[in-house]
């Protein structure tokens, strides 16, 4: 089973979001990530046997904004700033690979070969910003895959402080 743990954002985050991809319109070269599937992986462990031990509940509950836009090869993402964010997603594991931690919201994947889809998309949505949150939990979500898609749902929740 494929596990990561995340924040979610709330549904007013979730809604400003909506609005705004809806005022900027649709574009058919993107695939667009369902806004069920929105989330800031904290912490990513691939496909692993069994839960892992997590010691993440009663941490410091980390107060979030989404602003700006960003790509990487083939990902339209939206910037997740905020503040105990970074302590929070070393506690669940993020950088032990070595790779530095960029915290996101994936939007849409495009073709690699085609980067200027996803660079005038990030362009566009620049200037958005959200009024800011407290993720209030993380949860350890498991990803499965059909021939629909990838879903994600939630396996084990954990409380934060804050």
């Amino acid at each position: 089973m494929i596990l990561f743990t995340a924040l979610l954002p709330p549904e007013d985050v979730v809604t400003a979001l909506e609005a705004e991809l809806a005022r900027q319109g649709v574009d058919p070269a993107l695939r667009w990530s369902p806004p069920s599937n929105w989330h800031v992986t904290l912490g990513y462990y691939g496909d692993v046997p069994e839960i892992p031990d997590l010691a993440l509940s009663g941490r410091p509950a980390p107060r979030l904004w989404i602003e700006g836009a960003g790509t990487f090869p083939g990902v339209l993402w939206l910037n997740v700033a905020g503040e105990e964010l970074a302590e929070l997603a070393a506690a669940a594991g993020a950088g032990a690979d070595g790779r530095k931690y960029r915290p996101h919201l994936t939007l849409a994947r495009y073709a690699k070969e085609d980067p200027d889809a996803g660079k005038a998309w990030a362009e566009r949505l620049m200037p958005f910003r959200t009024e800011p949150w407290v993720a209030r939990e993380a949860v350890l979500m498991r990803s499965d895959r059909d021939e629909r898609g990838t879903s994600y749902r939630v396996v084990e929740r954990y409380p934060l402080n804050g």
